[in-house]
């Protein structure tokens, strides 16, 4: 399924974790029109939204398949798992992939090496640490101190 030939107000999101990464992708989302659904285990992280944010919030375990149930992800156009938690990140990917069979499922995996491994299991990954480090690099060879915004977490 190709996600850009859909209008983005059409996009159903299911994003795991509301921590800094995963409120700011839900807050966006939802900004732009998608109807979004963020899960997290802690009723405390869900005040990193940002007060307009109008998507719904499920308080729980996402390791749990009743939650993800709850969450619709079988709906879901797009499931993000955004935790800091590699292993869970994985696993949520994966049932979000097999069980509910959800056309685009990406992940925040923190250790390079596993990129491999998701990319294997057909989904997407975004490694911050990969790219702090591309971007410590280029910033080796300016000329002048700068600042990277926008491509880590």
């Amino acid at each position: 399924m190709n996600l850009s030939s859909k209008s983005k107000d059409d996009l159903y999101v299911v994003i795991i974790g509301c921590g800094r990464l995963g409120a700011l992708l839900a807050a966006r989302l939802s900004a732009s029109g998608n109807a979004v659904v963020i899960l997290d285990r802690d009723p405390d992280a869900f005040s990193e939204l940002p007060p307009e944010f109008s998507g719904f919030r499920v308080e729980g375990d996402a390791s749990q398949t009743a939650l993800l149930r709850q969450a619709k992800t079988g709906q879901a156009d797009v499931l993000i798992a955004t935790t800091h938690d590699d292993n869970l990140n994985l696993m949520v990917a994966q049932v979000a992939k097999e069980v509910f069979h959800v056309p685009k499922v990406m992940a925040r995996v923190f250790d390079p090496s596993r990129g491999a491994v998701y990319e294997g299991f057909g989904i997407d990954t975004v490694c911050p640490t990969s790219i702090a480090a591309s971007a410590f690099l280029d910033a080796l060879g300016a000329d002048r101190p700068r600042t990277v915004e926008g491509t880590a977490s």
